[in-house]
């Protein structure tokens, strides 16, 4: 199975969430009018893609139905594909991996699927020829730094860690400075997870930039931020904490195969101005790709 149907058959529920109910509001309508657009706008709201989203993308169909570019009930569903397709469309690099090494923090809440993201980036990285490490960062979490190990088995990558409780700071410094000392090409750090305390959070995170930044002064090169597709609309709360406490580079979405709320990739896009990098679609290795505009829309659109 190629990824894009795997991808595909991982949109499965969340197009009878959302793409099936507005297959069907049109092949049950005779013209677009006031009656269609609400229901249309509820259909959007409640497949997770957000008030904030919906009410922009209805602003734009009400636009491109004054201007005759959308004229009936079966224009409805290309619009919406093409707009999709631009909205998530992006010309940032993918990875800014510049540095040598280059430092990618990965951060996110407990159980999104962080270290297993660090483990899969990782082995994606290798089989490209970079030469990787991984830093236990996360020593708040009971076998954390155990768990990393086994996906550093798999992806043939080093991994860093202290005991479990230890100085966070202290792990990504040893990281950072076994990564210079063995030619390293990327150093991927992860970091712990709570929320329960948002003010550790953040001083957790700003030391751990201090000390990236006073041996590389320009990392870290991204952070990405690992969100829980099947959370909807609270993982949109979730990122907006974490852009506060640290400088989000984009977003790694997890869990897509297990979710009828794919359409959150829609509104984190549009409210936090965040890209989508990255997307999981099962637990395999291969499982996880970077993220394409083009053919999300097409495995949410089209049959």
């Amino acid at each position: 199975m190629s990824f894009f149907e795997k991808l595909k058959s991982g949109l499965e529920k969340t197009r009878k969430n959302f793409t099936e109910k507005i297959e069907a509001l049109v092949s049950g309508s005779v013209d677009i009018d006031e009656d269609f657009l609400e229901e249309l706008e509820m259909l959007l709201i409640a497949g997770d893609v957000g008030v904030k989203t919906s009410e922009k993308i209805m602003k734009d169909l009400r636009f491109a139905i004054r201007k005759n570019e959308v004229k009936g009930p079966e224009d409805v569903l290309p619009f919406l594909k093409n707009y999709v397709t631009r909205l998530l469309s992006t010309d940032e690099q993918r990875m800014r991996l510049s540095g040598s090494p280059s430092v990618v923090l990965v951060v996110g809440v407990n159980g999104v699927g962080k270290t297993t993201t660090i483990g899969k980036l990782g082995n994606y990285y290798g089989l490209l020829g970079y030469k990787v490490m991984l830093a236990a960062g996360d020593t708040f979490r009971a076998a954390a730094s155990e768990q990393l190990k086994i996906w550093g088995e798999r992806a043939k990558a080093d991994v860093i860690s202290h005991n479990e409780g230890a100085d966070p700071a202290a792990v990504v410094f040893d990281s950072v400075k076994a990564a210079i000392a063995r030619n390293v090409d990327v150093l991927f750090i992860d970091t712990a997870g709570r929320l329960h305390n948002k003010t550790n959070l953040m001083k957790e995170l700003d030391k751990v930039h201090r000390v990236i930044q006073r041996e590389i002064p320009d990392a870290p090169h991204e952070t990405l931020l690992v969100l829980d597709a099947t959370t909807g609309q609270n993982a949109i709360t979730q990122a907006k904490i974490f852009t506060e406490t640290t400088n989000v580079s984009g977003v790694v979405l997890t869990k897509l195969d297990g979710t009828a709320k794919g359409g959150v990739i829609i509104a984190i896009k549009e409210e936090l101005g965040l890209s989508v990098k990255w997307i999981g679609v099962g637990e395999g290795l291969m499982d996880f790709r970077p993220f394409e505009p083009e053919k999300f829309a097409e495995a949410l659109f089209e049959k």
